[in-house]
């Protein structure tokens, strides 16, 4: 989910925040974590994002579309995190499904490729 986008709005949060250090700090987490994120080595994280947009009233809508305003004015918005964390855990479902269903594949045609060679 790590966009340039996404990273450069993460980047103007650090400035706003007192730094790696002290956003870690202000949101309780490890500022490693922080600093993986800036530099591309992790994703953004919906836990990451959640904190963000809960804990310092940062728009989820300006933090991951970069539109809308910067931080949270209607209570509404705090909903749409909670609404990606809904589809990320169906997309997550919907993923593993399919893959069970890619071995179940490939185990038919190899039965199939078995039968008609024997």
């Amino acid at each position: 989910m790590t966009d340039e986008g996404i990273v450069k709005r993460l980047k103007v949060i650090v400035g706003e925040n007192g730094g790696q250090v002290g956003l870690a700090s202000a949101i309780g987490v490890d500022q490693g974590f922080i600093s993986k994120v800036i530099n591309r080595k992790q994703e953004m994280s919906y836990y990451l994002i959640r904190k963000l947009c809960f804990q310092l009233k940062y728009s989820p809508e300006w933090l991951i579309l970069g539109t809308g305003d910067k931080k949270i004015n209607k209570p509404d918005s705090a909903k749409l995190i909670t609404e990606i964390q809904m589809l990320r855990t169906e997309v997550d479902i919907l993923h593993a499904r399919m893959r069970t269903y890619e071995i179940e594949m490939a185990e038919l045609r190899n039965h199939i490729s078995d039968k008609q060679a024997g």
